[in-house]
């Protein structure tokens, strides 16, 4: 009995539609500069009902080429997967990103499931050679804690 290989695949295309000139894009040169932008394009009806994981993406002159909305969850936590980070930072050839996420608690302190996180976020970009930048926590009250401005990472 033989048996046949199937041959027929699916075909896998990148694409990145860069709709804004580099000129014209913003330039991260400071955590609050990564804030102003998240706090602009954050949704105010959700930023204090749950809690939602977003990633700026970066190109060499830290200009940023796009956010994208990595998980939504709910009122304590969210499930952030790696491969999603990296696979929308690859995929826009992203030399750097800026983590964020909100704590509708409006507490602006790191737990250790958001350290851990980050650390695992920092290794993995290390081995793609794309840096993680900064990670912030948004309040709906406004302000932020910026992991790169405390130490943390």
């Amino acid at each position: 009995m033989t048996y046949k290989i199937p041959t027929q695949v699916t075909e896998v295309k990148m694409v990145y539609y860069n709709k804004v000139k580099a000129a014209d894009r913003p330039q991260v040169k400071s955590s609050f500069d990564a804030y102003e932008i998240l706090a602009a394009n954050w949704d105010e009806g959700t930023i204090n009902l749950y809690e939602e994981f977003f990633i700026l993406l970066l190109d060499r002159a830290s200009r940023v080429m796009g956010r994208y909305p990595v998980s939504q969850g709910g009122v304590a936590g969210t499930v952030v997967d790696a491969k999603i980070i990296f696979a929308a930072a690859l995929k826009c050839r992203a030399s750097s990103l800026i983590l964020a996420h909100n704590h509708p608690s409006g507490q602006l302190r790191a737990s250790q499931a958001d350290i851990a996180l980050t650390n695992k976020l920092v290794k993995a970009g290390e081995l793609l050679d794309i840096l993680v930048l900064d990670h912030l926590i948004l309040s709906p009250e406004g302000g932020y804690l910026s992991f790169a401005d405390e130490g943390m990472i």
